[in-house]
This record gives C-alpha cells, sequence and structure tokens, in this order.
C-alpha cells in the first residue's frame, strides 16, 4: 500500500530540491549576457524567444525568417524591448555568416529543422530547436552527428523531461508504487486537422514562398500553408505524430527509461474529414513492442475523450495501479483499497514578457534554465538532440508502418528497418534543387 504522507513529504522536498536546482543554473548564467539569433519568427519563434528571455539576460542580435511582415514585427518588438533592433535576414545562411551568436532558436516547420540546426552548431551556436526535430529518420541521424562532430548543446523543444510534477510522477514511478507496468498508452483526442479547402492562390508579396518550401516538394500556396497551418501537409511535417505524439512518447519513454522499441506497427488514415485540403491522418494508432511492455500512441477525430481531464496525455498501467499524467495534473489510481494520488502543476511566479498566461505550456521556463545549465557545463541537456531524435524516430516509423500496411522490425542499434529494403528507403527523401540532403 502506499504511503500517501510519506510521498507527499518526499514530493515537498522534490520542489525544495528543484529550487536549489533551479537557483545554481540561475547563479550559474547570473552576470552573463547571451548573444540570440531566431530563425522563424512565427508564433513558436516568438514564444520561445521570451520564454529564454524570463530567465536570462540576452540581447537579440538577429533574427531571420522568409515572411517580412513577421521578420519586421519581431524585429521592432525586440526594438521596443531591449532599445536595439536586431539585424534582419531572409537567408539563415547570412545571418550565421559572422559567427557571433552563443545561442539559436530553430523554430521554423519541420522541413526546415535540419538544415537550419546543422547550419546554426557549424556556425560556433549551441541550438534550442523544436521538435520534431527533423522531418526524416536520416535527417535526424544527420543532426545528432552535426551536434556531435562539433561539441555543441543542442537541446530539443520536448519540455515535458522539465515540467516539475511530471518529473515527480517519474519519481514516483521509479519508487514502485505503479509495480510492473505492462501498458503505456499515449494519446490525443483534440481536433486540430479541420476541413478546409480554400482555393490555391499566388503567395502574399511578404512571403518568399521557394524560400519558404526549401528543401520540401513544390505545392501550390494557398491560405492553409502559411502561417501556422503547414502541419497539415505531410509535405512539411510528419502529422499529428509529429506535433503531438512526440511529447507524449517522449514523456513515455522518460518514465520508463527506454529508448527504441523492437518493432512497430501503425494503421490509420484520414477517415473522418475527408473534403479539405490537409492529407495528414485524422486517425491514426501506433504500436511500439519493447518486450515485456507495449506502449500505444492513438488520436482520433471524432468522439469524446476517455477521460473529460485527459485530452492529451499518456497513462501508465502497472499492476498496482494507473498513472495518468498530462501537461497539467496527474493521478495515480490505486488497485484495491488504496488510496489516490493527486498532483497539479507547479506555477511559476516569474513575469512573463507577454500579457496573458504563459504558463499555458507548463516547464518551458525550467527547459531553459536546463539547457543554459548544460551550456555553462558544457554537458548535454534533459532532452538532448539524441533524445529528441529517439523519440522523433519513432513517430517516423510509426507513419512508415502505416503507409506501407505492415509491422516494422527495427534494429535500434544501426537505426534501419530489418529486412525490408522499400521501408529503408523511406527513412529519407530527396530534397528539392538546389538544397543538399545532410550526411553523417
Amino acid at each position: 500500500m502506499i504511503d500517501r504522507r510519506r510521498f507527499l513529504q518526499t514530493s515537498a522536498a522534490g520542489s525544495l530540491a528543484l529550487g536549489a536546482a533551479e537557483s545554481r543554473a540561475r547563479a550559474m548564467v547570473a552576470g552573463k549576457k547571451y548573444k540570440v539569433g531566431v530563425i522563424g519568427c512565427g508564433w513558436f519563434g516568438n514564444y520561445d524567444l521570451d520564454r529564454l528571455r524570463d530567465v536570462a539576460d540576452v540581447e537579440v542580435v538577429s533574427m531571420c525568417d522568409v515572411d517580412s511582415n513577421l521578420l519586421n514585427e519581431s524585429a521592432d518588438r525586440m526594438n521596443a524591448a531591449q532599445g536595439k533592433r536586431p539585424k534582419t535576414y531572409a537567408d539563415f545562411r547570412e545571418m550565421l555568416k559572422p559567427r557571433e551568436l552563443d545561442i539559436v532558436i530553430v523554430a521554423t516547420p519541420d522541413h526546415w529543422h535540419a538544415l537550419t540546426m546543422i547550419a546554426a552548431v557549424d556556425s560556433g551556436a549551441d541550438v534550442y530547436v523544436e521538435k520534431p526535430i527533423s522531418h526524416t529518420v536520416d535527417e535526424g541521424k544527420a543532426m545528432v552527428a552535426a551536434a556531435r562532430r562539433t561539441g555543441r548543446v543542442v537541446q530539443v523543444g520536448t519540455q515535458r523531461r522539465s515540467t516539475p510534477h511530471i518529473v515527480k510522477a517519474r519519481d514516483f514511478l521509479k519508487e514502485g508504487h505503479l509495480g510492473k507496468v505492462g501498458l503505456v498508452k499515449a494519446y490525443c483526442y483534440w481536433h486540430m486537422r479541420g476541413d478546409a479547402n480554400p482555393p490555391d492562390s499566388a503567395p502574399p508579396a511578404n512571403l518568399d514562398y521557394e524560400m519558404w518550401t526549401g528543401p520540401a516538394p513544390m505545392r501550390p500556396y494557398s491560405v492553409l500553408t502559411h502561417p501556422r497551418q503547414w502541419r497539415k501537409f505531410t509535405e512539411y511535417c510528419s502529422g499529428i505524430t509529429g506535433d503531438m505524439a512526440v511529447h507524449m512518447l517522449d514523456a513515455a519513454r522518460y518514465l520508463m527509461g527506454v529508448r527504441y522499441p523492437r518493432s512497430v506497427s501503425s494503421s490509420g488514415g484520414i477517415y473522418v474529414e475527408k473534403k479539405g485540403k490537409a492529407n495528414t491522418t485524422d486517425t491514426q494508432t501506433i504500436t511500439l513492442d519493447y518486450g515485456d511492455l507495449t506502449a500505444i500512441w492513438e488520436h482520433r477525430t471524432w468522439g469524446k475523450q476517455d477521460d473529460p481531464k485527459y485530452g492529451w496525455g499518456v497513462n501508465f498501467y502497472g499492476d498496482k495501479g494507473t498513472l495518468k499524467v498530462s501537461i497539467d495534473e496527474w493521478d495515480f489510481i490505486p488497485e484495491g483499497d488504496g488510496k489516490p494520488v493527486h498532483m497539479d502543476f507547479v506555477r511559476e511566479t516569474v513575469k512573463p514578457h507577454e500579457e496573458g498566461d504563459a504558463n499555458i505550456i507548463p516547464g518551458n521556463r525550467a527547459h531553459w534554465r536546463n539547457f543554459l545549465e548544460a551550456i555553462e557545463a558544457r554537458s548535454r541537456p534533459v532532452a538532448d538532440i539524441e533524445e529528441g531524435h529517439v523519440s522523433t524516430t519513432i513517430c517516423h516509423l510509426g507513419n512508415i508502418s502505416m503507409k506501407l500496411g505492415r509491422s516494422l522490425a527495427w534494429d535500434g542499434a544501426k537505426e534501419r528497418v530489418i529486412g525490408d529494403d522499400e521501408a529503408n528507403a523511406l527513412l529519407r527523401r530527396d530534397y528539392r534543387a538546389p538544397w543538399v540532403y545532410p550526411t553523417v
């Protein structure tokens, strides 16, 4: 039986330890001013930048975007905030040429992550790259290799690993309260894809659509492409798996301490929202075989979520009880007559740089502090590029399995599908000229 009082006392001690760790991180960077560049000045590029500014003294030196409106709005905002307008660029290669940046934030659409991150570490910068790290598996391998070759610190925006209540859920699980865990289920029941079908059109004058498309296949522009709606198209992303599954499957790996599964199988498709332009799935299930542990991802577009409090999360089913974890809270439901345990997320008190509730994504500031601490120690952060690569690869393998209609046996050491040349051919894709696919 769980000693609930002992766990809550341990949790309180854990909060003090977490606060001490954050104080150490602040002390390590005190008095240091980081020169920062941003590649991708849309919604999340600015959000990430603000969370960095919450926890460190920075000078935003340069900003890059192929949308001149977004670029100028972001540069003007930084001018007002720091009294100096960042230099602006439409081409990330020009921005990186001076080799003057300590940190580069990569917040582009997914199909640009590999080339921009690799160029940034080659320029001597440490990098914070948004998830999923890659559009294909072999891109991710090249990104890990580039980080190791250059010795740069690369943190992936899978901030569940830094979210205080999820860190405590990991401790709770490791203490044995769930017993033997046989099944993990990650899920998202939010309707995210939409069924819109606007006509194709010429891109707006403020957008360099040729550069925006970059190495991806060229498709006609529509208002669904940019801004913020490119996740509807597989040319630029890996769908809802790369958007939502990567977070919760990464959290599952973090809590369970596992890496690659032995095999991956997936089914799904466009079952409900058939009228729109989007070509990503609205329904998909991925099953990961870890031997004596099975992990599942589920997304669906119809019906209510199973638990009103848990629309996006991950459940751990053990012989002593069930642990449900979301970005906001977690609940343990014991077997037998044990007492349930509930924990909310820890709300930070740092004043945000934007209006409204910046805690909508708990753990982001802690994630940036962890990154800064790793920069100062020249160590690997909690969401190191290799961890991001493994979690992203699992999502890619799910999409490949669904596309081919068969299970994939996976060699995690070689990062290749066993005995399936057709599947291995899908671990990469041809780049549109003149862009060159990165190599390890």
